[in-house]
């Protein structure tokens, strides 16, 4: 049977943690990597009758868009509310998984499902993410110290690229020095010119990391000065990002598109800003709560940004921007990805038993 971490593996692929808001805390939230799964309960958050439905179903791993723990907690007891939802959970050793903004920006996350819906083409991100800052390491070693050298850097957090590891270049080639009277040369001897065999090796790292990359490289090299540059590398946009924005193949009344968003979002009600039948053609999409891309949508030139809920002064604020908003409510927009990646995993893990929630529902209602 799979395992937690075989499942956190697989939910790290579809969704990279590297994709997530810097303010969020995604991934394996509690639990044991080695426990072995059979049941798998999907949901949008973590609530009491979740956790009554996962106990009384003997669930293994609950994968819960919005995390557990959104900041640092300093003790997991029943004398918290959030000690009480959780501890039934810890104490019967179901993990918890939250893939929650990586899941709203992966390809073919919830974004990606909302512009299907809605049948937005020319889909590109709303807002593209920062691209890291990273440096090329250069250093020149003997054949000897290669292999050493290598894996040491690679250990420290070197040579990643994507979701590969362990990259480098090679290049053999020659080396010179002299080592003066005050040197104690590994290779040759002091007073005079030695002509060394050396490797080139080229690592990419990112740049909190270099310290340490550095430090491990110089602990596994045998030269006593190890020759080696550092280059910084201009930091690329992601072709990833958050939110997304694309075009309807023809112009629709702000109504009729509000309209179908209701129905295909099993929406109990929605909210709309805007002139009713104005024609919107250009369309910004957002899950959740996203108010702060509305900058972005009005910069993409969007007629109209959907997302699930916003405040007030946002209203306003659109108003006198003259973007249109529709707000089906943050449940509707997120709750069917989450019933989709409940496929999703039962297709990849035929073995195990998978669900969305079934005791879940908006808490919102309206009267």
């Amino acid at each position: 049977m799979p395992t937690v971490a075989d499942i956190s593996a697989f939910l790290e692929c579809f969704a990279p943690s590297n994709l997530a808001s810097g303010w969020d805390n995604v991934g394996l939230l509690l639990g044991d990597t080695s426990s072995e799964v059979h049941r798998v309960l999907t949901c949008l958050t973590v609530t009491p009758p979740v956790v009554a439905e996962a106990l009384a179903e003997s669930v293994d791993l609950i994968v819960s868009h919005h995390p557990i723990f959104f900041r640092g907690t300093k003790r997991l007891s029943t004398a918290t509310s959030e000690g009480r939802l959780l501890w039934p959970l810890a104490r019967a050793g179901i993990a918890v998984y939250s893939p929650h903004t990586s899941f709203d920006n992966t390809v073919g996350g919830i974004n990606d499902s909302l512009c299907e819906m809605l049948g937005l083409t020319d889909v590109v991100p709303l807002r593209k993410g920062e691209g890291e800052n990273t440096c090329k390491i250069v250093v020149f070693v003997p054949d000897g110290d290669l292999s050493k050298v290598s894996d040491a850097m690679f250990s420290a957090g070197a040579g990643r690229i994507g979701q590969y590891e362990q990259c480098s270049f090679r290049l053999p080639g020659m080396g010179t020095f002299f080592g003066t009277d005050n040197t104690n040369p590994t290779v040759g001897e002091k007073g005079r010119r030695e002509e060394v065999a050396e490797w080139r090796l080229e690592v990419v790292c990112r740049e909190p990391k270099l310290n340490s990359v550095l430090s491990a490289m110089r602990k596994a090299h045998s030269y006593e000065e190890p020759a080696f540059d550092v280059y910084s590398l201009k930091a690329i946009p992601k072709s990833q990002g958050e939110g997304r924005v694309g075009n309807l193949s023809e112009a629709v009344p702000l109504r009729a598109l509000a309209e179908r968003a209701k129905h295909e979002l099993s929406a109990g009600t929605t909210q709309i800003v805007g002139d009713l039948d104005r024609p919107v053609t250009r369309v910004a999409v957002a899950c959740g709560a996203a108010g702060e891309f509305l900058s972005d949508a009005v910069r993409a030139k969007a007629d109209v940004f959907l997302t699930g809920e916003m405040r007030f002064h946002d209203y306003l604020s659109a108003e006198s921007q003259g973007i249109a908003l529709i707000l089906p409510g943050h449940y509707a927009t997120e709750r069917p990805a989450v019933e989709q990646l409940a496929g999703r995993i039962s297709a990849s893990f035929s073995s195990l038993s998978v669900w969305a929630s079934r005791s879940e529902s908006d808490p919102v209602r309206w009267v």
